[in-house]
């Protein structure tokens, strides 16, 4: 029997949720390892054999959407599951070096629910006139899918048939094969959240949803139905009163993923060997300012499938604003709890807000605080996250195509106009271009006075950059590249402003002084000549010189503009 090139030997009936062997996606990226990028991450096996049969047999590893959650899974399945004996997948593979390798491969029966499938048959079913006795909600159908494929199995039928297991009896069927075949299981649940997501008003659903893992998870002869058990999602587990719903199992997410950390996308050592690939014609810089920017306990991870449609592709650019997620967002940010507009404002232009997460429950409704809607954030994706001791955290965005995606987002709110962070930004361009200096130097003081920067240390030039470019972005993100430490003429001025091809606005070359004068950053912008490379280039837009020096002593900014004759 072939399914994906692959020879498998003779093995028992399989279905959608028993042993499945279709569409494995982990299966069709290695076959084409060769010819096409692929990231081994096998090495995670290794991980998840050491706990067979341990009392930390219960892992629940969640992250956001397109970072990978269902390759994993569906290379523990093809692992694991007998439906794929006979496989040779795996033996080229990190983990074929590690010394159980054998002893685990294809060893096991595994029930594997994609929530997703679940709820798209449920929906056929709900539709159907011929109903089953007992199967009316989602759960129901959950259990009696997998009973009547269990059922169906030449192995299982006479034992479950003999014990009468009913159609939602699905902890009691499990018990039954484990207490008369020995008989134990590898289970492994994909999208489990979908049920807080989808049905997120639906509280009895919710329900019966976590009492049927509770029963299957938490007590004694449930537990004993697994050797391993795997859930993954986008959601932690749901708590209910600070607690865990499921407190057997060890989680890990994008709040707390320690110490799994490489395995939630690419690292900087993927990267690498990604780039050796001759197919990829995008730089590292490319990829690092696009799609990394998560750090996880000092370890930079990348968007997994980002960089992948970017290197098939060959451009970088947002592969986010293509995922449901969004309108999630907007619903979070325009809830405004205790300005966090003005917050998000500030955080697409490059600060760093602190927040707890220690109230968030987990869910999509119970958002009371502007904590909870940031730890949101940080499991949807849209931020990123460092400790900052205790129970805090430091929210930021992460790279640029989340930058652009949540400028997308706020752009399109009707509140965003009326913004005075925009306003500001509009006034201060207005004042560069218009020449004038003091209007500059008052703007920029009081970007430097603001709540999210007045927290930096601000005795560098580093600092008066920031202040610049997070005051300026909002009226320049469509229409200019910006460019730090760029090199022309005789030097790298600090800070470059060109317009996109074809409009007719002004180059803006700035140069910063810390304790010293506006005039000696003109003269030092004329004397290095800054302007020479778009003298000499294809460029026909005015050229404006920017000197901006900061007093510490009177807490001030000076500025000098002139253009260029």
């Amino acid at each position: 029997m072939l399914v994906n090139d692959i020879k498998l030997d003779k093995v028992k009936t399989m279905g959608n949720f028993l042993n499945p062997d279709k569409e494995n996606s982990f299966i069709t990226l290695a076959n084409c390892k060769n010819k096409y990028l692929f990231v081994d991450k096998t090495s995670f096996i290794e991980i998840t054999n050491n706990r067979l049969n341990k009392d930390n047999r219960f892992l629940a590893v969640t992250r956001p959407r397109r970072f990978g959650k269902t390759v994993t899974a569906h290379m523990l399945l093809a692992y694991y599951s007998k439906g794929y004996a006979g496989s040779t997948i795996f033996d080229d593979l990190h983990i074929a070096n590690r010394v159980d390798y054998l002893e685990h491969l294809n060893k096991y029966d595994v029930i594997y629910i994609d929530m997703n499938t679940i709820d798209g048959l449920f929906d056929n079913y709900s539709n159907q006139k011929k109903k089953v006795e007992g199967v009316n909600d989602l759960v129901d159908y959950l259990e009696y899918s997998i009973i009547n494929e269990l059922k169906l199995n030449n192995e299982f039928s006479e034992c479950l048939e003999k014990h009468q297991v009913e159609n939602t009896g699905l902890l009691k069927a499990l018990s039954t094969l484990r207490n008369h075949l020995n008989t134990q299981f590898i289970f492994i649940m994909d999208e489990w959240d979908l049920i807080y997501r989808d049905y997120r008003n639906d509280t009895k659903l919710q329900e019966d949803f976590i009492e049927l893992l509770r029963g299957l998870f938490k007590s004694d002869g449930g537990k004993a139905c697994f050797a391993l058990t795997y859930l993954t999602g986008i959601l932690p587990i749901k708590k209910y009163n600070s607690q865990s719903a499921l407190n057997v199992f060890k989680e890990y997410n994008m709040l707390a993923p320690e110490p799994y950390e490489q395995y939630f996308g690419f690292t900087e050592d993927d990267i690498t060997e990604i780039l050796r690939n001759p197919s990829c014609n995008i730089s590292h810089q490319e990829l690092k300012e696009w799609y990394e920017g998560y750090k996880l306990n000092g370890i930079d991870i990348y968007n997994p499938n980002s960089v992948i449609s970017a290197i098939t592709d060959g451009k970088c650019k947002s592969y986010w604003s293509g995922t449901s997620s969004n309108e999630e967002v907007v619903n979070l940010i325009n809830m405004n709890f205790d300005g966090i507009k003005d917050d998000i404002i500030h955080l697409i232009e490059g600060s760093t807000i602190q927040f707890s997460c220690t109230t968030f429950q987990n869910d999509m409704v119970s958002i009371k605080t502007k904590d909870d809607i940031f730890s949101l954030l940080v499991c949807l994706g849209y931020l990123g996250c460092v400790d900052d001791g205790g129970d805090y955290r430091l929210a930021y965005v992460p790279n640029k195509e989340i930058r652009t995606a949540l400028s997308s987002i706020v752009k399109a709110q009707p509140w965003f106009n009326s913004m005075p962070i925009i306003e500001r930004s509009q006034s201060l361009f207005e004042a560069i271009t218009n020449l004038d200096g003091n209007t500059t130097s008052k703007i920029i003081t009081e970007i430097h006075n603001s709540p999210n920067v007045s927290l930096l240390t601000y005795n560098r030039e580093e600092s008066m950059v920031f202040c610049l470019i997070s005051g300026l972005m909002w009226r320049t993100e469509r229409e200019y590249e910006c460019f730090r430490e760029l090199q022309s003429g005789k030097g790298s001025a600090d800070l470059i402003y060109v317009p996109k091809r074809n409009i007719n606005l002004p180059i803006l070359l700035i140069e910063f002084k810390y304790g010293q004068s506006a005039e000696d950053a003109m003269n030092q912008i004329k004397e290095k000549e800054y302007f020479r490379r778009y003298i000499d280039g294809d460029y026909p837009n005015d050229i404006l010189l920017v000197g901006i020096n900061y007093n510490p002593k009177t807490k001030d900014h000076q500025c000098l503009i002139e253009k260029l004759d």
